[in-house]
């Protein structure tokens, strides 16, 4: 046993509270180097009646780690515990000082969890749980009022460039509402709404303004009762890293240099504020000088900028808020702001876009959830064939062994935004792929988001290309696609398992793109069957019973001497379950 890749610390995601009752324990060992693993627990204060071992399971493999986890219900909410791993006849225990052949006598050396604590669970909104997003920026979604619209507005459905605009608005929203929920959407995602200069509005000048282009304040409190009134919940984008250079405070600055009271509002580096050969004097979001970055922690922009976020989720009503460029913005600004916005609304959903590994904004006191690019990356490069299904495999073991099982049900899972080319166009324009990348998203763990008309086959590549206009004749839909979207959304929400169960890696080969995969819970038991390859394939997996059909046709599919096997189409899939019961 490689003693050197045995790691356990007693927080974080390697012990956590997942709720007022249940301790999840976590252990990482060497790849297939361990037989397995036990979980000795008490009460440190009364161990021998509270004495329980707790047989932990084999929850995901990486590259180069096995990870072993178990979920614990102490007597007294506290726990006190070691690890017991075995290989052949050799046992060894890992222990808060190291590992020995020989357990100590409990507790000395032994793990602690002290406490479940209410206040510090890690809670994430119920609701995100059965959640299906989809992404409108509203500027391309759909035209509702051409009377406000900007000046210079191009014909629908017209070439997208950086700076033009296409008259889309909130009352395309609104009329459009029912054809969201005929697709079986229960929530929407906007990119910013409020004053701006620019048609992403990504460079804020007011606020507190939805943008006249857009509607007004009272508009888009009428489509937050309308999507409620139909079961659909409202996201919000929130840009606190930075703002329009158009911002009155900022525009001060510019006018007054170190004269303005709102000098400390920014960083600015060098007065005056101006762009040098390219480079701001002034930090800002990239080398944008049109994006200059608010000082979070400034008292005074803290206060104006959590307000903001009070006013939208108390008087407008909203769901939520995804935060643009988060990890840009310290620390402590977030927590304030998940102090202010769950005071407002505790069921409010926090989502941050950070691109990368983000489990120190995921312990409880910022967000609830981040935008998944990791997923979407790794999703991506597999259905283009570009690693085996065992490398795909231990990529998606690695990112849930990422974060507490709470993130885990709620993290926001995309294939595409209006920050990256369009899903069939990264798929080559293959609409087998795309369905394979899909049916993985759906039967996934976390929020599967749609980004605006992928159901319907939009292409493009980088922005602006990606932020093409919504078509919405029938005549230019794909609408055999928009069916298949139907009917794995349809799949999601109808079943608690594909949302919350279990997910294992069933099969998967150095040298293949096939996988088979589950999730289950209770209930229901679902398989997952996919070819990834050009040629007709048949794989074959052991099934100990009979009772399995097709989830998609009702269809009995029968295994044969314990062998199921499943013929499958180049770029096929097969998706089949059994009732548990319950």
């Amino acid at each position: 046993m490689l003693l050197e890749a045995l790691y356990h610390v007693p927080r974080d995601k390697w012990a956590y509270a997942y709720d007022l009752e249940t301790i999840h324990l976590r252990v990482r060992t060497q790849k297939d180097d361990v037989d397995c693993v036990v979980a000795l627990t008490g009460d440190k204060y009364d161990w021998e009646h509270t004495y329980f071992e707790v047989m932990m399971e084999k929850a995901a493999t990486d590259d180069c780690f096995d990870y072993w986890e178990c979920a614990v219900r102490p007597k007294y909410k506290r726990l006190c515990y070691t690890f017991r791993l075995s290989t052949g006849p050799e046992d060894i225990y890992l222990l808060d000082n190291g590992t020995r052949h020989e357990c100590p006598l409990p507790p000395t050396h032994y793990f602690e969890f002290p406490y479940i604590h209410e206040i510090d669970l890690l809670r994430v909104p119920e609701w995100a749980k059965e959640a299906v997003f989809y992404q409108i920026m509203p500027d391309r979604f759909a035209k509702g009022n051409p009377a406000i619209d900007p000046d210079g507005t191009e014909p629908w459905g017209g070439t997208p460039k950086l700076d033009n605009f296409f008259g889309g608005d909130l009352q395309g929203v609104l009329d459009h509402l029912d054809d969201l929920l005929e697709l079986g959407i229960n929530a929407i995602y906007f990119t910013p709404v409020f004053v701006s200069p620019s048609n992403h509005k990504y460079d804020i000048v007011d606020y507190k303004r939805v943008d006249p282009h857009f509607g007004d304040n009272e508009l888009l409190k009428q489509l937050v009762e309308e999507c409620h009134s139909k079961g659909i919940r409202v996201m919000l984008d929130a840009v606190f890293n930075h703002c329009s250079d158009k911002f009155p405070p900022f525009e001060d600055v510019l006018k007054k240099g170190t004269n303005s009271i709102y000098k400390d509002w920014f960083h600015i580096n060098s007065f005056p504020a101006e762009v040098v050969d390219g480079i701001p004097t002034y930090d800002t979001f990239g080398f944008f000088g049109n994006m200059p970055k608010f000082n979070t922690a400034n008292p005074e922009v803290k206060a104006y900028l959590l307000e903001v976020a009070e006013y939208w989720i108390r008087e407008i009503q909203v769901d939520g808020w995804r935060l643009d460029v988060a990890n840009e913005v310290d620390h402590h600004f977030w927590r304030d702001f998940r102090k202010v916005v769950k005071s407002a609304n505790p069921e409010a959903y926090i989502v941050g876009e950070v691109w990368s590994d983000s489990l120190t904004w995921l312990l409880g006191d910022q967000f609830d959830s981040v935008m998944n690019y990791p997923f979407s990356g790794t999703v991506l490069e597999f259905f283009n064939g570009g690693i085996s299904s065992r490398t795909f495999g231990n990529r998606i073991g690695a990112l849930l062994m990422r974060y507490p099982q709470q993130t885990n049900e709620v993290v926001f899972n995309l294939l595409s935004s209006h920050d990256t080319p369009r899903l069939l166009t990264c798929l080559g324009e293959d609409k087998r792929r795309l369905k394979l990348a899909v049916v993985f998203l759906f039967t996934f763990m976390g929020t599967p988001c749609i980004y605006y008309g992928d159901e319907i086959g939009l292409t493009g590549y980088e922005d602006p290309d990606c932020r093409k206009c919504m078509e919405w004749e029938d005549a230019k839909q794909d609408r055999e696609l928009y069916d298949f979207y139907k009917t794995m959304i349809s799949l999601r929400t109808t079943n608690k398992a594909l949302r919350v169960g279990r997910f294992r890696i069933l099969q998967a080969y150095d040298d293949d793109s096939c996988i088979v995969y589950e999730r289950a819970d209770e209930v229901i038991h679902f398989t997952i069957w996919m070819n990834n390859t050009p040629e007709p394939r048949t794989l074959s997996h052991p099934m100990e019973t009979d009772d399995w059909q097709d989830s998609l046709t009702g269809e009995p599919v029968v295994p044969q001497d314990g062998i199921m096997n499943i013929p499958l189409d180049p770029y096929g899939y097969r998706i089949l379950c059994r009732q548990l019961g319950g």
